[in-house]
C-alpha cells in the first residue's frame, strides 16, 4: 500500500505583498518521495490542494494521505476525497515531521520571514478529561513482556480487538528480544468489551506518566486528545511510574495497553502495541 504523509498550514514566512504564506509538505515514508509548495493565504483551500495533490501524483496514485495535524485534516480530506484517497488522522508521521524540523532551521535565513518563534511539529492539547464513569474497570496495573515474546503471544490469541501494527512490531525497530516492552494491562470486570471498544474509537496513541499533585497515567488519542486513565499518590506506584517511562525510552517508545475481563490470562478483550514520541 502507497501511503503519504502531508501537512499543509501557515509558515512564519510571508508573500512580497505582505500575505501569510501556507506551506503544502508531502511525503511517503522513507522520503522518497517529497512535494513542496507553497501560496498566499488567500488562496489556501482545498481547491489549490487538488490541483498540487494531482501534480504530485506522477508515478502512483497513494491509497492513503496520513495528517497529524487537526488545522490541516479538514482541507486535506476535502482534497483526498475529490481524488479518491482516503485521508487519515495519525500522530506517528515520522518522516513528515523531521522534513519540518529540517525545514523550520532555514526560514530565519529568508528574506521573508517573520521573526516569530515556531515549532512546526507542536500542537495545542486541551487539558485531559476524565475517563468516563461507565468504562472503569475493576484494577489496572504496570507490566511488562520481553520483546522477542510479544508477537508470539499476542498475535495468535482470539482477541476481539487487536492492533499491532507491523511497522512497531520490536523485529522491525531492531529491539533485541531481551529488551522489556512496559504496557498498561486494565482488567475491566463486566466493562471489559465496552472499555476495549471504547479505546478502539478514539485511537490511542500512547500513555505517559505526568508528575503532579496527585501523580497521574495520561492516554494520549486520535491527534490532540487526553484522558485520565488513573491518579496515584502511592509511592511504589509513582517509582512503578517511572520504571514505566524508562522502559519506554529503551524501546524507542514502543508501549502496550492490554484489556482484560480478569487476570486469568484466558481471555482478553483487546490488545494495543503503541508507539510514542521520544523525548529529546
Amino acid at each position: 500500500m502507497v501511503i503519504w504523509q502531508a501537512d499543509f498550514y501557515r509558515r512564519p514566512l510571508k508573500d512580497t505583498s505582505g500575505q501569510p504564506l501556507w506551506e503544502l509538505l508531502v511525503c511517503d515514508q522513507t522520503r522518497q518521495v517529497e512535494f513542496i509548495a507553497m501560496c498566499p493565504q488567500s488562496q489556501a483551500n482545498s481547491t489549490w490542494l487538488i490541483e498540487q495533490l494531482q501534480q504530485a501524483i506522477v508515478i502512483r496514485k497513494p491509497e492513503r494521505i496520513q495528517v497529524f495535524r487537526p488545522q490541516s485534516f479538514s482541507l486535506l480530506e476535502m482534497a483526498g476525497k475529490a481524488l479518491g484517497i482516503v485521508v487519515e488522522p495519525a500522530r506517528n508521521t515520522v518522516a513528515l515531521k523531521q522534513w519540518l524540523e529540517e525545514r523550520s532551521k532555514s526560514y530565519s535565513e529568508l528574506e521573508n520571514y517573520t521573526g516569530e518563534l515556531y515549532n512546526p511539529v507542536k500542537l495545542d492539547q486541551p487539558p485531559p478529561l476524565p475517563l468516563p464513569e461507565n468504562l472503569w474497570g475493576d484494577r489496572w496495573r504496570f507490566a511488562n513482556i520481553p520483546a522477542g515474546n510479544l508477537q508470539e503471544f499476542f498475535a495468535d490469541r482470539p482477541i476481539p480487538i487487536l492492533q499491532m501494527p507491523d511497522q512497531f512490531l520490536p523485529f522491525n525497530l531492531g529491539l533485541a528480544s531481551v529488551v522489556a516492552i512496559p504496557g498498561i494491562v486494565i482488567d475491566g470486570g463486566k466493562k471489559s468489551m465496552q472499555l476495549a471498544r471504547w479505546l478502539a474509537e478514539i485511537q490511542p496513541f500512547s500513555c505517559n506518566y505526568i508528575s503532579g499533585s496527585p501523580d497521574g497515567l495520561i492516554l494520549e488519542s486520535g491527534l490532540i486528545d487526553r484522558w485520565v486513565i488513573a491518579t496515584f499518590e502511592d509511592a511504589e506506584v509513582i517509582e512503578a511510574a517511572k520504571t514505566f517511562e524508562v522502559r519506554k525510552q529503551l524501546a524507542k517508545g514502543l508501549h502496550f495497553i492490554l484489556v482484560q475481563p480478569d487476570d486469568s490470562g484466558m481471555t482478553f478483550s483487546g490488545f494495543w502495541l503503541l508507539k510514542g514520541e521520544i523525548k529529546k
